[in-house]
């Protein structure tokens, strides 16, 4: 069996069933033994790698079921395969129906790029939540259309080829040749991008060609203050799909981090239309058309483990009511115990409830919480859960909000001997970081809004 597949790797797993496995491995069998096999190699975010055996025409989506099912992970359509190039500094989503190999004959033989596998949750957040993405004041109609369009049908207008939305406003960008950055006025439309060299004028004769995406491909830049002097960090860049030199990059660079996702998802959507729509679509297609169940939350089933025999547990109400009373034991403690906060603290440590759960990053720093966060999608609720830098024995909670990341100081309470946890200096308390992560995903509280999307790390 090849090493992602192997029954070491796929019997114990809680999140499959075994027909779900078997359905899958024949799948994935059947396409090895009709095509030519490639050697690749793909990286984690702790830079663990495994190289795999996969057909010349995988595509990006293909790669990501298969460490979907090596790792055991819940497919929640947000894992990602990027593209990144290190002596540029630059990296990119590979779209799902890109071809993996097609992306690598692009790479030069000493350029040492790699493909990285991990969660973007904003992927497709954009077809769900346009305006978020897409400021009013950044969005009009191009002359051409002589339409006026609804800003609640933007993303209609990018996918309809009749329609000429365009995107404007200020750039920085990287004068050839030099080492200065300088500020125009750019417009982005179907046929490409240009920027003017009158002002905000949009006449044709002020309007300079700058690039179009046929056969280019659109970047972020890694450390745009650092590696390229840009003036902040939100920098971004065109490149063409068979150039690997810097001097070839069209570089950009935006004033805040919604100014650049706003420009770099309209040049992926004037570059792939509609095939994102259908990248976005395809597996709740597949979960609608097939008879299985999908390899989610929905392969669980709530059981009994109180008897001599584990069961199932079909009723919905019998259900709550075991998970009630676990939860209650498994937090129990004894009336006749008293102990000082400092002993509670080190008795909490020792259980280390939290610890085994995903969203749970030990010794993450702020800035690597940060760079984390950022990504696996700035959209609102992605979040994690870290021990203080500052504060020993205490934990920090780590959230998106507006594209912006937020941290919140998770402080110990002592009550009577009783060790509890806040977040808004005790007024609403819980008993372990499991109990207080729960709540939060159901109630915002005073957070700027409930936890949704946990950032994880896998090993592979």
């Amino acid at each position: 069996n090849p090493p992602w597949l192997s029954p070491a790797h796929t019997s114990q797993s809680p999140h499959l069933s075994y027909s779900i496995l078997k359905a899958a491995k024949a799948s994935i069998w059947f396409h090895l033994f009709l095509t030519v096999l490639q050697v690749i190699k793909v990286y984690s975010e702790d830079n663990t790698s495994r190289a795999v055996e996969v057909p010349s025409d995988i595509t990006a989506r293909d790669i990501c079921q298969l460490f979907i099912l090596k790792n055991h992970c819940i497919d929640d359509h947000s894992w990602t395969l990027f593209e990144q190039m290190p002596h540029l500094s630059i990296e990119r989503t590979i779209e799902d129906h890109e071809s993996v190999m097609e992306v690598q004959s692009g790479w030069g033989m000493d350029s040492h790029c790699c493909l990285y596998f991990r969660k973007n949750y904003a992927k497709y957040e954009f077809f769900k939540k346009p305006l978020d993405f897409f400021p009013e004041h950044m969005v009009s109609v191009s002359s051409e259309s002589n339409g006026i369009m609804n800003h609640s049908q933007l993303i209609q207008t990018f996918l309809s080829s009749s329609a000429c939305p365009e995107i404007h406003g200020f750039l920085h960008a990287k004068e050839h040749s030099r080492k200065s950055w300088k500020k125009f006025y750019f417009v982005l439309r179907r046929s490409g991008l240009y920027f003017s060299n009158k002002g905000t004028s949009k006449e044709p004769r002020h309007l300079q060609f700058i690039a179009e995406f046929g056969d280019s491909d659109i970047y972020t830049l890694l450390s745009a203050k650092k590696v390229y002097g840009a003036p902040t960090d939100y920098g971004f860049c065109v490149k063409a799909s068979k150039s690997n030199s810097a001097r070839d990059l069209k570089l950009l660079c935006a004033d805040d981090e919604q100014t650049r996702t706003c420009w770099v998802t309209a040049m992926r959507l004037f570059k792939y239309g509609m095939q994102l729509y259908q990248n976005f679509i395809q597996p709740y297609q597949k979960q609608k058309s097939s008879p299985m169940r999908s390899i989610s939350e929905n392969s669980l089933v709530a059981m009994d483990f109180s008897g001599h025999k584990s069961r199932v547990i079909e009723n919905p109400s019998e259900a709550l009511s075991v998970a009630v009373e676990e939860g209650l034991s498994w937090r129990v403690t004894s009336p006749h115990t008293e102990c000082t906060l400092h002993t509670r603290l080190m008795s909490f440590s020792s259980l280390a409830i939290h610890v085994a759960q995903p969203w749970f990053h030990s010794k993450l720093s702020r800035d690597e919480a940060q760079k984390l966060i950022t990504q696996q999608g700035l959209i609102d609720g992605v979040f994690l859960v870290r021990d203080s830098q500052s504060n020993p024995r205490t934990f920090v909670l780590s959230l998106c909000h507006t594209q912006k990341i937020k941290h919140f100081q998770i402080v110990p309470v002592e009550e009577n001997g009783e060790l509890f946890y806040s977040l808004d200096d005790g007024h609403t308390r819980f008993t372990d970081l499991l109990q207080l992560v729960e709540f939060y995903q159901l109630n915002r509280g005073i957070l700027p809004c409930k936890l949704k999307h946990h950032c994880a790390r896998i090993t592979l």
